[in-house]
């Protein structure tokens, strides 16, 4: 990888310490501050209002069509030549989250969960068919894994279920927490095929008869993203509409271990964006005649925070150059969702600390970091699964029950 001298960098991020964006080639990092610009200037200022009315502003899919930051990462889709880096990618996701983990989860079940799982597991007609529009933004994406009644054992106690009829399979069961699926075109639903007891996906199109959507409300967190539960009646899908190289729950995996590391990443973004909003307030507010960034404990707060932010996107660069090489495992993933978003939850709670009652105000945007980053804590799998599967892994014994 063709990287660029450490410098001096445009829009330069008080959090990268240790100029992690060098590491980028130019025409990447370009990406980058076009996405960085975008968030400030246009998507910011759509946050707060939106996340307290816990309403999408369907204005973001425009920002984003225009961008041309879709299907970045999938050869032959999207407006970038070649494919950008698994780097790229993550930072993208890192900026994102920077600004509010709602878009950036938007964006990622799109542009991550739904398009990939299309791009991994579909045929080359499938992919023709779905994913040009889907980079274009011109349809939406979402994926319904996630039941009502299972959470962490997906892979053996998937609950929904497909019926072969001929050319046609007959989805019945439930899903929850699926975000933009109350306005996508194109939704990934995952069921048991009642058959061979395998888990297969399907692409349920807008509009089908059966497929039941509903917005799941007072939610405390991430209220910005429409999450749905979601009931699937007698739904009719036809084979075409079946991702052709997903045979078992173990391809699916394969999807999850790419999407949990994008996790990371956004966990990374939340850590960035509540520090430097601890670190201008530090600046600005006065108490005892002086800037509180003048106190030994405040400061001890700040370097905390900024010493597991380094770490952290030290972690995440590593985990991307695994990935570009190819020797990607689930481990992995596993170890870096599972240890930097038990740093963002330290990291977000030392900054609410240093506003003081205002970390309570929205006004001052901390406080949505606060509560989003528990959410992004729990979902890709809480801490626990992945610690057991990084555990397996170290000592080749499953603790799993």
């Amino acid at each position: 990888m063709t990287t660029t001298p450490v410098g001096p960098l445009t829009d330069e991020l008080t959090a990268d310490f240790y100029h992690y964006e060098s590491l980028l080639p130019d025409e990447e990092r370009k990406i980058l501050l076009k996405a960085r610009t975008l968030l400030r200037e246009q998507v910011r200022p759509l946050v707060n209002e939106n996340w307290a009315k816990g309403e999408f502003p369907r204005e973001l899919i425009t920002l984003f069509r225009d961008s041309g930051l879709a299907g970045l990462p999938y050869e032959g889709y999207g407006e970038h030549r070649p494919t950008v880096s698994n780097l790229l990618s993550g930072m993208l996701a890192m900026e994102m989250a920077r600004t509010d983990a709602s878009v950036s989860t938007f964006f990622g079940v799109h542009n991550g969960l739904a398009m990939y799982s299309i791009f991994s597991g579909g045929d080359q007609e499938q992919r023709d068919r779905w994913l040009p529009q889907m980079a274009a933004m011109d349809r939406i994406g979402a994926f319904a894994m996630t039941e009502p009644l299972g959470g962490s054992d997906v892979a053996g106690g998937m609950r929904t279920t497909a019926r072969r009829e001929g050319d046609t399979w007959v989805l019945n069961g439930a899903k929850k927490w699926i975000g933009n699926a109350t306005f996508a075109d194109l939704v990934v639903v995952w069921a048991r095929d009642v058959d061979d007891n395998h888990v297969k996906g399907f692409v349920v199109e807008k509009g089908t008869p059966g497929f039941d959507p509903v917005k799941i409300e007072h939610k405390v967190a991430f209220r910005i993203v429409e999450n749905a539960e979601i009931t699937l009646t007698d739904v009719r899908v036809p084979e075409a509409n079946r991702l052709q190289r997903i045979d078992s729950f173990r391809d699916v995996a394969e999807i999850l271990r790419a999407t949990r590391a994008g996790v990371a990443w956004q966990a990374l973004g939340v850590m960035i964006g509540a520090y430097e909003l601890a670190l201008d307030y530090a600046r600005e507010r006065r108490q005892f005649g002086r800037p509180i960034g003048g106190f030994q404990l405040v400061q001890d707060l700040l370097v905390r925070s900024l010493g597991d932010i380094t770490a952290s996107w030290g972690m995440l660069v590593q985990l991307a150059r695994l990935q570009d090489a190819g020797i990607f495992r689930d481990e992995h993933s596993a170890l870096a969702k599972a240890f930097v978003t038990a740093r963002m939850r330290e990291v977000v709670a030392r900054s609410r600390e240093i506003f003081g009652g205002n970390g309570i105000l929205l006004d001052h945007d901390i406080a949505r970091f606060f509560v989003d980053a528990e959410a992004i804590y729990s979902f890709e799998g809480t801490r626990e699964m992945n610690t057991l599967i990084v555990g397996k892994s170290i000592t080749g014994q499953s603790a799993f029950v």
